[in-house]
């Protein structure tokens, strides 16, 4: 800052002394922005809401024949890194697909009965996705395949109308149908660029739901780790339990023995690598193992005769064509566009914000689009294949991570170990309990329990652990869907909120400084005498104008009746500082066009400091007297409009200490 002897502000305390402190100043011209037309204004904005990441600067300077390269690379991110593949870089991939294998098998086969799916179809979407995935996909970390939650919505919500023992053949076909929409809306997503949807799924809103969910997930496997013959139908947490005690007679001991038994092996082993995370694969191996002891367990005591349940025999071979499955109309296809919408935004979450998670451990970038428009055609091809709703699941990729996998070769490997399984393997999982994949389940979905994170969010904002709550106790007691909905909905009402009432202070100066700042935060900070200087940290527009108004006006009210109780100077300044007025509409030039009027009415003169290009443009065209761009209404800071002002007024010696 530049000071000359020019001007001066004068304080003086409560004290019967006067102290004077001199601050001098350059008064710097507050300069328009310079001139765009609506067009480039148009673009910019396009360009900043649909590609802030700018993926078009690769292409600059480049020739003909590169370009061509490059778009091919950003297509195909297979054709960027496949070229200097190693055998070194095969080894590792081979580790670690062949471990998320042994993970992904059993898993494929409790999701799909989740799903209230034929157990088959679980290993159908471990084959093909995967593939998509690999040429497609951006992340060298994500293993690709069915996940609890996306398997618990996509059931729960087409067995309203349709039921899975009745009508088998009806909800596999609405199953396909649902993965259909769910990837082509999350292919449209990635290809029209509008990820940022998504983000209203926020991080409370996600804790609240995921754990709501495990819970959902882990009641309903009660039926397989009991016994129970005769189950509800129904979700919510108080029909569950109901169900589960109103059937005791058929809780089978052996059963329970049994679930008890290995589901404490699996929570053992998964304790174990969380501890120590070089044994990653104790418990990636540990569900393959479970399934495996407790085939041969089965088969050697027969226990199929003894209340135990299975699988029973699974079809053997690859995926069988399923595009003359879809449905595209009938009375069903309401639902299977609802379902496919929420299955989708929850997968493609789910899948993204794994994939950043374990790129910013590795110090590389995940395109958001890209992966959308991965996760959304290998979920358009799976429909077309016999599989349903994929995305990337947090556990396995946490395993591939650890595995050491360096590229998406890892789900190659690990598709062809699954199709290995198809073909050859599956007479092998004929006597596989239920009991086991009901375990198997609980396992995977008690990590989607994140309490840690639940703590934080109410240390940090006591509202986003409101929300989280909500999403939480709405998943438990109502649906899945309607927990969902009850959160996003608070989370919007949330940015309401902060849009129609934006918070607004008052501003006094630090002492011995040209520093102003907020006079509840900074208790040292004191009032300059005749001067109201505010603060909006928030964009002006018709949500919150009103409000603004009327909180402006109650400011100088209060400022007025404060004023005269201690007989000091009237009110002869109203400064704004907007350096945080992001943007602003007509609404809001309307606002400072009658706040102006009302002060002028009072006696005082308003002023405005810093405000942004935009904010400035708009008032300079509405303003055809020039009121508000008059030198002595516009400054660059808050100390420079305080000084140039109380050289222009005499100030009486009188200042308030907050």
């Amino acid at each position: 800052m530049f000071f000359d002897s020019h001007s001066t502000m004068e304080y003086s305390g409560s004290s019967n002394t006067q102290s004077c402190l001199d601050i001098a100043m350059e008064v710097h011209r507050v300069v328009p922005p310079p001139h765009e037309s609506t067009v480039q204004k148009l673009k910019t904005t396009l360009k900043e809401t649909f590609f802030p990441d700018d993926p078009l600067r690769q292409f600059k300077g480049q020739p003909a024949k590169k370009k061509w390269i490059l778009a091919a690379q950003y297509v195909f991110p297979i054709l960027q890194w496949g070229p200097n593949y190693s055998f070194k870089l095969f080894k590792s991939d081979v580790v670690s697909g062949l471990t998320i294998a042994s993970l992904a098998i059993p898993q494929g086969i409790s999701y799909a009965k989740l799903a209230n799916l034929p157990p088959i179809v679980g290993l159908y979407s471990s084959f093909v996705p995967p593939l998509v995935y690999a040429v497609l996909g951006s992340s060298r970390d994500l293993a690709v395949g069915p996940v609890s939650i996306a398997s618990l919505i996509l059931g729960s919500m087409l067995r309203q109308e349709v039921s899975p023992v009745n009508d088998p053949l009806l909800f596999l076909q609405l199953a396909f149908t649902t993965t259909f929409f769910a990837g082509f809306f999350q292919a449209s997503l990635g290809f029209l660029r509008l990820g940022f949807i998504i983000d209203f799924l926020s991080k409370a809103t996600l804790i609240g739901f995921m754990a709501g969910a495990a819970i959902i997930v882990s009641l309903q496997q009660l039926k397989a780790l009991l016994g129970i013959t005769h189950f509800t139908n129904q979700m919510g947490l108080v029909p569950v339990l109901s169900s589960v005690f109103r059937n005791t007679k058929e809780w089978s001991w052996q059963t329970i023995l049994m679930g008890f038994c290995f589901l404490v092996f699996l929570l053992v082993t998964r304790h174990v690598s969380i501890k120590k995370p070089k044994l990653f694969w104790v418990s990636a191996c540990a569900p393959l193992v479970s399934v495996i002891l407790s085939t041969l367990l089965v088969f050697a005591f027969k226990a199929q005769h003894h209340g135990i349940s299975i699988i029973g025999k699974l079809q053997e071979g690859l995926n069988p064509p399923s595009w003359n499955m879809l449905q595209f109309h009938g009375s069903h296809l309401g639902l299977s566009i609802k379902t496919g919408l929420v299955t989708g935004i929850i997968s493609l979450t789910e899948g993204i914000a794994v994939g950043r998670t374990f790129a910013a451990l590795k110090n590389y970038k995940v395109d958001g689009n890209k992966e959308m428009m991965a996760i959304g055609l290998m979920n358009m091809a799976g429909s077309s294949t016999s599989c349903y709703v994929t995305t990337g699941a947090f556990s396995r990729s946490a395993v591939n991570h650890n595995a050491g996998a360096k590229t998406a070769v890892s789900n190659i490997v690990m598709s062809v170990t699954v199709m290995v399984t198809l073909l050859f393997l599956m007479p092998l999982f004929q006597y596989t309990p239920n009991v086991v994949l009901g375990a198997i389940i609980v396992t995977a979905v008690v990590g989607l329990i994140d309490i840690p994170a639940a703590c934080q969010i109410w240390k940090i904002d006591k509202f986003d652990f409101v929300v989280m709550l909500c999403a939480f106790f709405g998943v438990i007691f109502i649906s899945v869907q309607g927990g969902l909905a009850i959160a996003v909905g608070i989370s919007i009402f949330k940015i309401l909120l902060q849009i129609t009432r934006p918070k607004t202070v008052m501003l006094g100066n630090i002492p011995g400084t040209d520093i102003f700042r907020d006079l509840h935060h900074y208790t040292e900070s004191m009032k300059i005498p005749g001067f109201l200087i505010l603060s909006i940290e928030a964009p002006i527009n018709f949500a919150n104008s009103t409000y603004l108004n009327e909180r402006v006006l109650r400011w100088i009210e209060e400022f007025e009746s404060e004023d005269q109780k201690k007989q000091s100077l009237c009110l002869r300044f109203v400064i704004f500082e907007m350096s945080a007025v992001s943007g602003i509409d007509t609404s809001g030039v309307s606002f400072f066009t009658e706040l102006k009027k009302t002060v002028e009415k009072k006696g005082a003169e308003l002023v405005l400091v810093n405000p942004l290009g935009e904010v400035m443009e708009k008032l300079q065209k509405s303003d055809e007297t020039g009121e508000f761009m008059r030198p002595d209404c516009l400054f660059l800071t808050v100390g420079e409009a305080v000084a140039t002002l109380s050289a222009t007024v005499k100030l009486q010696p009188s200042i308030d200490v907050v």
